[in-house]
């Protein structure tokens, strides 16, 4: 009884990856469609794979899901026939009909039954599409697009031992594979070609003729979907995520554990120079760490994943905004190889989907505004992703009206987030960050697209809690830059290890740009602000010992400053003494030091203490935060 229901288990486990695969490019098919509506093997694709999805839900006894997936399959068998145009009104209820699905496959995970999504009104609203009540549901004046195509076994049949051609059709995969004699299929090809246009498709015929079984057809349309397979291809295995993030935390510990070997025999080696039982570990350690560090890599480059992924979820957001705003917007992605890892992944939608709306709803005009400013009455939302250095770093630009400072400020100020004296020693591109502060919002009313005071400050949030940073460039009348930097994994970075006080912290090396050796006679004070004259540069300083109330010797007169940056903003952070730059594993801390600003997580050093790991971009902030309020 266990192995039956671990078989069920499978079977469902199986069922629900693959239908995710499918609906998670139905979106970008129907919006391909939407664009190229005589694109008959783009219908047959999408076709296939809603039938699919309706085999398997009949055969695991998912009823509601059965019904609309019925339903879609009918209407888009319509439209393969020629009977229905393909038409935007048409999609869009078929695109509602994707969304109930989603939300019925969110319920089968996490419930195991599909009873708990209503799909009374969406089986009404297929069904009047059915019945002809939606514009262009009569039959198409064009020719149909099944006639215009070429049939999928109007070809001659081979012969079953022949090779299987790269393309095969649907007629030579059921005789390839036994399921129908050649003779079968020929007989089902006449009865074709007597029929008037539209023509039954050869499945069909062939199910009516009790040849073969609607599973055996599901199985034919599978292997017609995915025809030849490369070697390659068939080298690859799905591995759940749980496996990986529990490899990638045990090469952490590695990682941990050869830190640790590596300081204790380098102790060993200055005590005991001479002993060849030393040298010998030596030896061993340097092999250890060359292994330890190609199996971080192997299994970092395992966990990554292609944006690709991220942003194929945009263009139907796009396109669902701009119909209901009334505006024309063009999305273009770029960079879409570019790879990142799966914990980033997970964690960047939602962050791009608050840009990209609030790109449309607050900076791309109407079409008559953007006309009267002599602009293409078609706005462009240009999202483009790219490797540099240890960073991914993703730009979303618009041509928009951009941020008005004039409007940031005056919010601002009646909500009390910063005061007169502030903003006039604030630079423009200072202001505009502005609207990262908790409840800031330029919006004039709320609706359900925008304006409920929530928004950029859950994007800095989550991207700061992925060690990035986010930044926005806007010139009015012209659009707006938003330029997101993000680790290319968040579990093992390079820092730089410093001492205040006997306390080490660890800071980040990527926002890391000099270092300086100071006396207290260098620093000097501005309005109040401690600051270092720095190349003919007015660098601010942070005193880490001020910051975290560690006590401090009055009589040191030699520090060292951290030259850091969080985009163009530079700050000087003040310790004693610089240690070491290591690689370091990130451990989450955040439900016991949630309340404590400036940190991001915890390592361990290879001495086996446990050090906190600087949130760079907090402590800047903080800092910026507290040098306006001395000078106010």
């Amino acid at each position: 009884m266990s192995d039956e229901a671990d078989e069920m288990k499978e079977i469902l486990n199986d069922f629900l990856t693959e239908s995710t695969e499918m609906i998670d490019v139905l979106d970008q098919r129907f919006l391909a469609l939407e664009a190229d509506p005589n694109n008959a093997d783009l219908l047959n694709e999408i076709f296939r794979a809603m039938h699919s999805m309706k085999g398997g839900a009949g055969f695991l006894g998912f009823n509601h899901l059965v019904d609309v997936t019925h339903r879609g399959e009918s209407i888009l068998n319509k439209m393969r026939q020629g009977e229905m145009a393909v038409i935007p009104s048409i999609i869009n209820v078929i695109l509602e009909a994707v969304d109930v699905v989603k939300a019925i496959m969110h319920d089968i995970r996490a419930t195991g039954t599909d009873n708990n999504v209503p799909t009374e009104e969406m089986a009404k609203k297929l069904d009047d599409v059915l019945a002809g009540k939606f514009e262009g549901t009569t039959p198409a004046a064009k020719p149909s697009m099944a006639a215009s195509a070429p049939s999928p076994a109007a070809t001659p049949i081979p012969d079953p031992a022949a090779p299987a051609s790269p393309h095969p059709t649907i007629g030579e995969i059921l005789v390839h594979d036994g399921l129908a004699s050649k003779e079968q299929v020929f007989d089902a090809l006449t009865e074709q070609q007597k029929q008037t246009e539209p023509k039954q498709p050869l499945g069909e015929l062939l199910i009516q003729a009790k040849v073969i079984s609607e599973r055996a057809l599901d199985q034919a349309l599978h292997k017609q979907d995915k025809p030849g397979k490369s070697a390659d291809e068939d080298q690859t295995i799905r591995v759940e995520t749980r496996r990986l993030d529990s490899v990638m935390n045990l090469v952490g510990e590695l990682v941990l554990g050869r830190n640790r070997l590596i300081k204790i025999g380098g102790a060993l080696d200055e005590s005991h120079e001479s002993d060849p039982q030393v040298r010998a570990l030596g030896e061993t350690l340097t092999q250890l760490n060359l292994v330890t560090t190609d199996l971080q890599l192997a299994v970092m480059k395992t966990r990554m994943l292609p944006i690709k992924k991220v942003l194929a979820k945009l263009p139907r957001l796009v396109r669902d905004l701009s119909q209901k705003l009334g505006k024309q917007v063009r999305l273009e992605t770029h960079g879409e190889e570019t790879e990142l890892d799966k914990s980033v992944a997970d964690e960047i939608g939602d962050p791009l989907v608050h840009l990209v709306r609030n790109a449309i709803d607050h900076g791309i005009e109407m079409p008559t505004e953007r006309h009267e400013k002599n602009k293409p009455v078609e706005g462009l939302l240009r999202i483009a992703a790219s490797q540099e250095g240890n960073s991914i770093v993703i730009r979303i630009q618009d041509d928009g009206k951009g941020i008005p400072i004039d409007k940031v400020k005056a919010k601002a100020l009646a909500k009390g987030l910063v005061s007169e004296a502030e903003l006039s020693a604030m630079e423009p591109r200072e202001v505009v960050n502005l609207i990262f502060l908790p409840g800031f919002s330029t919006a004039e009313h709320v609706t359900d697209v925008s304006g409920r005071g929530v928004g950029m400050d859950v994007v800095r949030t989550n991207i700061r809690k992925m060690n990035g940073t986010v930044e926005i460039e806007s010139e009015q009348g012209k659009g707006s830059l938003i330029t997101i930097k993000l680790p290319l994994t968040i579990a093992i970075i390079q820092a730089l290890m410093v001492e205040v006080e006997r306390a080490t912290f660890a800071i980040p090396l990527s926002s890391v740009i000099e270092a300086v050796r100071i006396t207290k006679s260098d620093i000097k004070t501005i309005n109040g602000r401690e600051v270092l004259h720095l190349r003919d540069r007015v660098l601010p300083l942070l005193r880490l010992a001020q910051e975290f109330d560690i006590p401090v010797d009055p009589d040191r007169d030699r520090f060292n400053v951290v030259v850091t940056a969080l985009g163009d903003r530079r700050i000087g952070v003040v310790v004693d003494e610089l240690r070491s730059q290591e690689e370091v594993v990130i451990k989450s801390i955040w439900e016991y030091l949630d309340s404590i600003k400036g940190i991001s997580g915890a390592t361990i050093t290879g001495d086996g203490k446990v050090v906190l790991i600087l949130d760079i971009s907090e402590l800047v902030e903080n800092a910026h935060a507290w040098h306006h309020a001395v000078a106010a």
